[in-house]
């Protein structure tokens, strides 16, 4: 089995800051955490949060020694399409558990993880939903035997420490501490380590993909189920208020996940042209739109300094394209 070294021996993803005629007007200053280039393996789908969430789970598999990697996920997952990638690169076998009917022709993602190697298994709906259930695990351990278990979207304990790992370089990057950290949300695990991280020196800011009231209460318990070491859960007691050491923002899913409206493409378009740095639609795209929104409105006040972290999900950009037209003209 290939070496992990190259996961943990890398340089830090590198901090940019941003500028625009908007910033310099509110006395703002933005610098985003470009996660997107931690890449390895094939294609795009093992980069970003993805890797973090990755990088001591696989070191775990191999120091137990398993050699099968077994998720879950919907048919456009970015955590499919990591987890195929990271078996490819590191000698895993995959097993993704699809949501949904087999189609009859597999969208980029699908066709990205069986070419990697992946063996997908299509299960209902309803099915998918029993996925946690003893009964349900049973099965999967007879009919595939032993092997590692990552939670769909991958959020777990050893994902959470790979995310905390964030903090730590942009500590070492810049020389002073933001005053606010902004990052997309969808299971939690990547807000929650960095919630763990900053701790009260700062806010952190959840831009959820989801539609839906429950989503400070999912980063809640994901910081509970994990106990993380240190970590005071004080949160937010008016959601997307100044105040608090973190915040749900609730305004900027257009409808909820994969969902988009024609403003979120056109600003992901004129962002790649203004700043040669592509976004996706499902995940940082709407990060982006709702922080410059923010600015805009006058969130921010003067003097602040914002970190955003490009969790990476730029290969759901051509399965976007395939499924809606070619509307993002971004390269990546």
């Amino acid at each position: 089995m290939p070496t992990l070294s190259p996961l943990f021996h890398h340089p830090p993803s590198p901090v940019q800051e941003l500028f625009a005629p908007l910033l310099e007007e509110r006395g703002i200053r933005l610098f985003i955490k470009r996660d997107e280039l931690l890449r390895m393996g094939p294609g795009l789908a093992l980069c970003g949060n993805k890797w973090r969430k990755l990088q001591y789970n696989l070191l775990a598999a191999q120091n137990k020694g398993h050699d099968t990697l077994l998720t879950f996920g919907g048919a456009f997952s970015n955590h499919i399409a990591a987890v195929a990638a990271a078996g490819q690169a590191f000698g895993f076998k995959t097993i993704g558990i699809i949501r949904g009917e087999r189609p009859r022709g597999l969208n980029p993602t699908l066709r990205f993880a069986e070419a990697c190697g992946m063996q997908l298994h299509h299960i209902s709906r309803s099915a998918f939903r029993d996925k946690g259930g003893k009964a349900f695990q049973d099965n999967l351990q007879q009919q595939f035997g032993n092997y590692y278990l990552l939670p769909e979207g991958g959020t777990n304990t050893l994902a959470i420490k790979g995310c905390l790992d964030i903090v730590a370089e942009v500590e070492q990057q810049l020389d002073s501490f933001p005053t606010h950290w902004c990052c997309s949300v969808g299971t939690g695990g990547t807000m929650a380590g960095i919630i763990a991280g900053v701790q009260d020196r700062a806010q952190v800011l959840g831009f959820p993909a989801l539609k839906g009231d429950f989503v400070e209460g999912m980063v809640r318990e994901v910081l509970a189920s994990y106990r993380l070491e240190g970590y005071r859960d004080e949160g937010s007691e008016q959601q997307g208020k100044r105040g608090g050491h973190w915040a749900i923002i609730p305004d900027f899913h257009f409808g909820g996940y994969a969902k988009w409206a024609p403003e979120l493409v056109d600003f992901i378009n004129h962002f790649y042209r203004q700043h040669g740095i592509a976004l996706g639609p499902v995940y940082t795209g709407k990060l982006f739109y709702g922080l410059f929104q923010l600015i805009e409105r006058g969130y921010f006040q003067e003097g602040s300094t914002l970190l955003a972290v490009h969790t990476g999900g730029l290969q759901g950009i051509e399965g976007f394209n395939e499924r809606f037209g070619p509307l993002l003209a971004v390269g990546y």
